[in-house]
């Protein structure tokens, strides 16, 4: 069985798939779709810890399917912008288990991430799968990954 490991920037994934559909994602219909007949080695969800019952609750919801979840404070700067990427922290955490696994899932829009990816077919020849949603998701990112998956209507509630 092909081992994975999972990596979801829920920020990036919220806000493509809201602007996008006007629709929350479907992580359950997500999990069956990236993990049917593969062993799930590792599973995180990087988002923004803002301290309210309701994100609470979807992290727990997250942790129920299978996800370790991982959280930054919510930072607000004076000006009135917003801090909370997680770029450098999903990009360790998938070279730590680049040895480990088989191929990567990597649920994300971001074009940055397209550099990791180079890096994972030069150094570890490991495949990636990049779920997305087409019209929001980097072109970099789309032309790196090995299986781009479109984030329509069967992944969102």
């Amino acid at each position: 069985m092909e081992r994975v490991a999972i990596f979801a920037d829920v920020q990036n994934v919220y806000y493509t798939t809201r602007e996008r559909y006007q629709k929350h994602f479907d992580y359950t219909a997500f999990w069956r779709h990236a993990t049917t007949n593969r062993q799930v080695v590792a599973a995180f969800a990087y988002a923004i810890d803002r301290g309210d019952s309701k994100q609470q609750g979807f992290q727990n919801i997250l942790k129920t399917i299978g996800f370790t979840v991982k959280l930054k404070p919510y930072i607000q700067r004076r000006d009135g912008s917003t801090k909370g990427d997680w770029d450098v922290g999903i990009t360790i955490d998938v070279l730590d288990f680049a040895g480990q696994v088989d191929r990567v899932v990597l649920l994300s829009g971001d074009g940055d991430f397209a550099i990791l990816l180079h890096k994972l077919k030069r150094d570890y020849g490991l495949p990636c799968d990049v779920y997305g949603v087409r019209s929001l998701t980097a072109a970099a990112l789309i032309d790196a990954a090995d299986n781009f998956v479109a984030i329509a209507d069967a992944l969102l509630l």
